[in-house]
């Protein structure tokens, strides 16, 4: 390509080159030059400084050794001590500022030249008054008044102000000097800068010329390849749209091959499911107790379903798993680099590894999967940034837990959870996020089956995923992997049974939680345990039900709640009721909730899942504070 520059056809490139490379030239030396202008300036500056320094020092000096003399004269003629104060000042300050004098000539030796003068005859000039000071103070006045009689002090003052006034004429001399230098080399610099611009136009004009004759020539090739353009996006389009059709009946097709079978399967089992469910509570009802075989029959049928993730793992290409026996702590550890990488940037990243966390029975590379798979869902959860934090931990799911959680077997378990602050899931997105092919990112972004793996891994391996999460709060998963006692330091621990800690039903609690099924659960163990209980299902009912009862002793209360949460729940509460005490729980981890924000870092927690042993004795740490 070429283009035209004063009638005559040039190399683009080479001509846009040199053009540049000229103005660049022209830049630099503008700004150099601007530069060195600036340190003659600061030069100047510092020279000044120093000049006024010098003569101040100079100026203290003679008015140290006038006053000193003032001093001798009126003691000589008084006897009055009171006239030796100027002496005794100038003993002092007249060695100090000739150091300071010998320090600011520095190498200048004009400068030392005159320090040198001065500090001779400054010398002479102290000996004299000290010796005439001393003579009349030892009764030999008559002595000293000889000695000021021969005018040599007044020789000496003179030749110290002639000295000074040399020195600071000298000072003044350079100073002027530097600042006609200063000038010199602005006008230098005005001319370089002018003569610079001058240039800089002048190509600037000859670039203008030429890229107006090129894009001359480039409007003709550019509407010539508009239409081109225009009908090669419409034939791209028409393409794409059947090729996305496509792609979509081959989805549904290979998603209708899958489910349908599982969807068979599932329903036969979720038929005797309900079905010994429906029998067991119709004889529970009759009062009978003989209800194995339908309790028998349903988890039968619950074991086959979990069969069926299997298969679900097996179409997301899942290896077969190869347990070890692995520290936890030790993994999240060695994937702190890589996790840092996915979540980027804008996400804050902190690990909490719990201390002597058990060791577990897994496959390592599927461990790492899942951990993956739920950090990236996190990141996409935030993506105008946030806060991921990784926590590990020992957990004990207890019989009752497992009850409600009918894939659960009780027991020890080491818990690893990821929580972040996205905008959490409503209760029908968090009801769906395990399910194959279920996602709520865009068409591309996702496939729906991240979390089905990691609940499927979990699964496979004998533990258990939980999902906590809020609208505009955050989620919490939880990872559960059972303790093994396999490793040669393992032993295994035994649950120590202990006696509930007895409730007292004079003893008032209300409970305030949003989620009827948990709210109603807790109500019943408290109940179960001996206590009297309120309950509500928001703040503001809660705080109309305050009104009501005087006895109440304490409040148990979710932390994240819509409407109202808890901290401002029992932030009123405590306004109104100072005793009243306090118990939060959270399905969200310890330090998830307490670093961000949520409440103080020394309120009373307990988090979910909890047991029946682990509530009554929290409930009673409280209440005796």
């Amino acid at each position: 390509m070429t283009v035209t520059v004063l009638g005559r056809r040039l190399p683009a490139v080479v001509t846009y080159v040199v053009a540049l490379g000229l103005s660049l030239v022209l830049m630099l030396l503008t700004v150099g030059a601007a530069i060195w202008q600036t340190n003659r300036g600061v030069e100047l500056n510092e020279a000044v400084r120093a000049s006024l320094e010098t003569r101040s020092h100079l100026r203290l000096l003679l008015r140290a050794l006038q006053d000193a003399e003032i001093g001798q004269r009126g003691y000589l003629l008084t006897s009055q001590e009171s006239y030796l104060g100027p002496y005794f000042s100038a003993v002092e300050s007249v060695p100090r500022e000739l150091e300071a004098l010998e320090a600011a000539a520095g190498a200048n030796a004009a400068r030392q030249a005159e320090v040198i003068q001065i500090r001779e005859l400054a010398v002479r000039k102290m000996d004299e008054i000290t010796q005439t000071v001393s003579l009349a103070r030892n009764g030999r006045r008559n002595e000293a008044m000889l000695i000021v009689q021969t005018d040599t002090g007044f020789n000496l003052m003179n030749q110290l102000r002639a000295a000074i006034a040399a020195a600071e004429a000298r000072e003044q001399a350079d100073v002027v000097e530097r600042m006609a230098a200063v000038d010199r080399s602005a006008g230098q610099l005005r001319l370089i800068v002018i003569g610079a611009g001058a240039l800089l136009i002048a190509v600037g004009m000859l670039l203008v010329g030429a890229v107006r004759n090129a894009m001359r020539e480039l409007r003709a090739s550019r509407d010539e390849a508009r239409s081109a353009h225009e009908r090669l996006m419409q034939e791209m389009g028409v393409r794409e749209q059947a090729e996305s059709k496509v792609r979509q009946m081959q989805k549904m097709e290979a998603i209708g091959q899958l489910t349908g079978g599982v969807a068979h399967d599932f329903n036969n089992m979720l038929a005797v499911i309900i079905s010994a469910l429906q029998l067991a509570q119709r004889r529970l009802a009759r009062g009978e107790t003989d209800i194995a075989r339908f309790t028998d029959a349903a988890m039968d049928a619950a074991r086959r379903a979990a069969t069926l993730t299997s298969r679900l793992l097996a179409f997301a290409r899942r290896q077969p798993l190869q347990p070890v026996v692995l520290d936890p702590n030790r993994v999240l550890g060695g994937m702190q680099e890589l996790l840092r990488r996915t979540l980027g940037e804008q996400v804050e990243f902190e690990m909490v590894l719990g201390g002597g966390v058990w060791r577990v029975n897994a496959d390592i590379s599927e461990l790492e999967n899942a951990i993956v798979n739920v950090c990236v869902n996190a990141r996409d959860a935030m993506p105008g940034g946030g806060k991921l934090t990784i926590e590990s931990a020992n957990a004990f799911l207890d019989d009752a837990y497992a009850a409600s959680n009918i894939d659960v077997t009780a027991g020890q378990y080491v818990m690893i959870a990821v929580t972040d602050t996205g905008a959490g899931m409503a209760p029908e997105v968090k009801a769906k996020v395990f399910e194959p092919f279920f996602t709520t990112k865009e068409i591309g972004k996702g496939t729906g089956l991240g979390l089905a793996h990691v609940h499927g891994f979990l699964k496979q391996s004998g533990g258990h995923v939980a999902v906590y999460s809020e609208v505009g709060h955050g989620t919490t998963v939880k990872l559960y992997l059972p303790r093994t006692n396999l490793a040669e330091t393992e032993t295994p621990t035994l649950a120590v049974t202990e006696d509930l800690p007895p409730g007292d039903p004079a003893t008032i609690i209300l409970v305030v939680e949003d989620d009827e099924r948990v709210r109603g659960l807790s109500v019943a163990s408290l109940r179960e345990l001996g206590y009297t209980v309120l309950h509500a299902e928001s703040g503001a009912r809660a705080l109309e039900m305050l009104d009501t009862h005087e006895g109440i002793a304490l409040l148990f209360t979710d932390i994240v709640m819509p409407g109202m949460s808890g901290r401002k729940l029992a932030d009123e509460i405590k306004r109104r009721r100072a005793h009243v005490k306090v118990l939060y729980t959270t399905g969200y981890t310890q330090n998830a909730i307490v670093h961000n924000g949520v409440v103080d870092s020394d309120a009373r927690l307990l988090l979910k899942p909890y047991s029946l042993a682990e509530l009554a004795r929290k409930i009673r740490a409280v209440l005796t504070e």
